[in-house]
């Protein structure tokens, strides 16, 4: 199949644009002025007027959960509740629409900093007054931290609390378990969860990949198998289905394992090789909580509550293991990270492997709190960052109270990350934040919440151009996977994969970025998603 896009704003890298491709087999074959290439037409080839439209490469997000993404979008969501109270309906109600409902039920999205009514966390006798009957688990909007009703606790057989390695099971005021768990500790509940199907995963793969193609993304890297897991390889056999099909959208795995042992046997013979719309990616590894439900892991107790410094979900002897293990077979690691001694506990482990860092690309995702020494050490190491400009829409408003205004003043530092010449991609995240690309870059280039708050921006020193969110979002999600010679810029030798926006975003006010939608996706060459 043979194309030929003219008469456009066509994005190649900072301060570059042409007019015109050549497409040929989902390839781009050669660029420049629309005159140019008109020339190269043929009987076979397909011409498309851009009319003056802004293209720029298919956005890759750096860090999701694609499949979970999916799941969310079709269970009980919460976000954005602002009482207690509204969680509870939002629960009565979901049953009653569904009354054939009368197994696991399972949500996500409440956040307990935007409840008008009490700032808490929910508790099982919240979650009592949506049912008694069935058991019901609902995920903070994080993901660390988890609540269930009474049914839950006693399906899973939790009676009281006792220690749990990188997690905890929180109590009330009797000392019982008040149906809240944190980090490793939710893991407890997955005893309740139904076995999945390959089909029903597939399906759920298949419908976000859809609503991705709409926000012009064609590429993501996703954390969505956990070798080890009860369901991990239904999960995996349906992204192999997926990728055997017509898959719209590039998959790169940032996989998790259940063990250093799980992960030496896997990998001892090598990840398998697949194909451009499906590969094995790094390891994925957790080694802390959230900020917002305070189970990041700092230096120094929280200034909200000096009763905590959040929670280590991996030693630091954990961490090195698995670093010492990927480094040695060749494997890239990806590390979550947000507290400030998180991000030391990683930092060391890669310094200790730091012959590797180059060639292996380590990364930390999220790289949330941090201060110069930090930054200075991961630009030393030559780590990436995996970030995500969207957090700072309700990270904005908490940060200050969570750690104070001078560790704050140098956290979401991603200005001061590019100036040292730092890898930085960016992400979503999803389903902790929507994957809408253009709220990402939004925050990035305003450092505002979607609000336009405040004003002159968050720490405005830390605002990035459009030019390098749209490179963060694109050329450097390619170069954390290693792909950056065949996607994320828009030259020959590359896919033709590829958005058509509604408005030259290089050029409108900046306020309005947030409101940019994609008017056609491509992939491989083939239009995937156009605007009604």
């Amino acid at each position: 199949m043979r194309t030929i896009m003219h008469s456009g704003k066509i994005y190649q890298e900072k301060g570059k644009f042409c007019e015109a491709l050549l497409i040929e087999d989902g390839i781009i074959i050669k660029t420049g002025t629309s005159e140019q290439i008109l020339k190269l037409y043929e009987d076979d080839t397909d011409i498309i007027d851009l009319m003056d439209s802004t293209v720029v490469p298919g956005f890759n997000d750096s860090h999701l959960h694609f499949y979970y993404h999916g799941v969310t979008l079709a269970s009980l969501n919460v976000y954005g509740c602002t009482s207690i109270e509204e969680v509870i309906e939002k629960g009565q109600n979901f049953l009653r629409i569904h009354p054939d409902h009368t197994g696991y039920l399972w949500g996500r999205g409440w956040n307990q900093n935007q409840f008008t009514d009490e700032k808490r966390m929910l508790t099982k006798d919240d979650l009592d007054l949506i049912s008694t009957d069935i058991p019901i688990v609902l995920g903070r909007a994080c993901g660390h931290v988890a609540v269930c009703n009474s049914k839950a606790l006693e399906l899973a057989h939790i009676t009281d609390a006792f220690l749990v390695e990188g997690g905890e099971i929180l109590v009330g005021m009797d000392s019982k378990p008040n149906g809240l768990f944190a980090e490793n500790a939710i893991e407890l509940l997955d005893v309740l969860k139904p076995r999945l199907t390959v089909e029903a995963v597939e399906r759920k793969i298949e419908q976000i990949a859809k609503i991705a193609n709409s926000y012009g993304i064609t590429s993501v890297s996703t954390n969505d198998l956990h070798i080890g897991d009860e369901n991990s390889d239904i999960i995996e056999q349906a992204y192999l289905r997926y990728a055997s099909k017509n898959p719209t959208v590039r998959i790169n795995h940032q996989i998790c394992y259940n063990s250093p042992q799980i992960f030496r046997a896997r990998v001892s013979d090598g990840l398998p090789v697949l194909n451009d719309f499906l590969r094995y990616g790094p390891l994925k590894i957790f080694t802390d909580g959230s900020l917002g439900a305070r189970t990041a892991l700092l230096r120094n107790a929280y200034d909200d509550d000096p009763s905590t410094r959040g929670i280590a979900c991996m030693t630091p002897q954990q961490i090195d293991d698995y670093v010492q293990i990927a480094s040695e077979h060749g494997i890239q690691v990806v590390a979550h990270a947000i507290g400030d001694q998180a991000m030391e506990n990683v930092l060391d482990a890669y310094q200790k492997v730091s012959e590797f860092n180059k060639a292996l690309r380590h990364g930390i995702i999220h790289c949330q709190i941090t201060d110069h020494d930090i930054l200075n050490r991961m630009k030393e190491l030559e780590v990436l960052a995996l970030v995500q400009p969207i957090f700072l829409h309700a990270d904005m408003h908490i940060v200050e109270d969570r750690i104070g205004k001078e560790l704050a003043s140098s956290s979401y530092a991603f200005k001061t990350m590019e100036d040292l010449g730092i890898h930085v991609s960016y992400g979503s995240d999803a389903p902790v934040e929507n994957f809408n690309v253009f709220e990402g870059i939004h925050c990035a280039v305003n450092r505002q919440d979607l609000l336009g708050y405040p004003q002159s921006g968050f720490y405005p020193k830390e605002k990035v151009d459009v030019s390098t969110a749209i490179d963060n979002f694109t050329f450097e999600g390619s170069f954390s996977s290693y792909e950056e010679h065949k996607k994320g810029r828009l030259i020959a030798g590359q896919f033709a994969d590829l958005v058509i926006l509604s408005d030259d975003i290089f050029s409108i006010g900046s306020d309005e970025i947030k409101d940019v939608f994609a008017l056609k996706t491509m992939v491989n060459g083939e239009f995937v998603f156009s605007k009604q």
